[in-house]
């Protein structure tokens, strides 16, 4: 049985106003899943949690990625475009170019990206075990800290000690690409449940988002926002990783870069302040 789901449609408002009602989260957690259209995990019997998640929280269900395959699409939420790469090869060396890693450490914040099965913290080889050097950008950047590149098993049970921004990029089976995806959901709900009930209440954001689509969707795929100050409710505005991009951005003060440029970042979905 298909959970129901309500559609609000929200008005965009312009690129000023909307970095205005931005909020500075202590604390943001990105996740990437891979390969699923929309349609497939939101409102899906088998995968509840997201499902769940989705209803009471910010859904934006007309959020689509780049291109096919799956490596330029994290390039482009990364970094503001895709870098060139058409690919899933590996290594890509992409030297001091511009990426969100670097940008928030100058401006005095923190970042670090956590890989299920990165063998250590600084690896840069191409895949061990269920993990992928395509699914994790930053380690293609010269200008990122060896030190940011961390294994999950870093990820810490103390919330308040994360970075500013994190990514976490699961396996090949818990992303939903090698395995069922009621595994992968239920992988989202024992690791990530208490951050995004901690994340309510402590001024924090949990982003769960997909790299593309499985080549039948027209690469719609789910991306959810939840956490503190996040209004629930459907939200229709067409965005992509660079919108999603361009929002982070907001939020510290950072430049916008590539083709985050060009985008007005996330529909209205913070609550009103005061």
């Amino acid at each position: 049985m298909l959970l129901a789901m309500s559609t609000v449609v929200m008005v965009v408002p312009s690129s000023a106003a909307q970095a205005a009602a931005v909020p500075r989260p202590d604390h943001v957690v990105i996740v990437v899943l891979e390969n699923k259209r929309y349609d497939s995990v939101v409102g899906d019997r088998r995968t509840p949690w997201v499902s769940a998640l989705a209803a009471r929280s910010a859904n934006l269900t007309r959020f689509y990625a780049e291109t096919h395959p799956s490596q330029p699409n994290y390039l482009a939420l990364f970094s503001g475009s895709t870098q060139g790469v058409t690919d899933n090869k590996c290594p890509h060396e992409l030297g001091d170019r511009v990426n969100l890693a670097r940008q928030l450490i100058d401006a005095g914040h923190s970042f670090a990206g956590y890989s299920e099965d990165l063998p250590r913290t600084g690896w840069r080889g191409c895949g061990s075990g269920g993990y992928v050097r395509r699914h994790n950008p930053w380690v293609n950047f010269s200008n990122v800290p060896a030190a940011a590149n961390r294994p999950y098993t870093a990820f810490p049970s103390d919330f308040s000690r994360l970075p500013t921004l994190s990514f976490v990029i699961p396996n090949l089976c818990h992303d939903m690409h090698d395995c069922p995806k009621a595994q992968g959901d239920a992988w989202l709900k024992r690791e990530f449940a208490g951050y995004v009930a901690w994340a309510r209440k402590h001024n924090s954001l949990f982003i769960l988002t997909f790299d593309e689509d499985n080549k039948t969707g027209g690469n719609r795929i789910a991306t959810i926002v939840a956490g503190a100050g996040v209004r629930p409710g459907a939200y229709a505005t067409r965005v992509d990783h660079y919108d999603l991009l361009r929002t982070v951005q907001q939020m510290y003060g950072l430049r916008p870069a590539g083709w985050a440029t060009r985008r007005a970042g996330l529909p209205a979905i913070w609550a009103p302040r005061g």
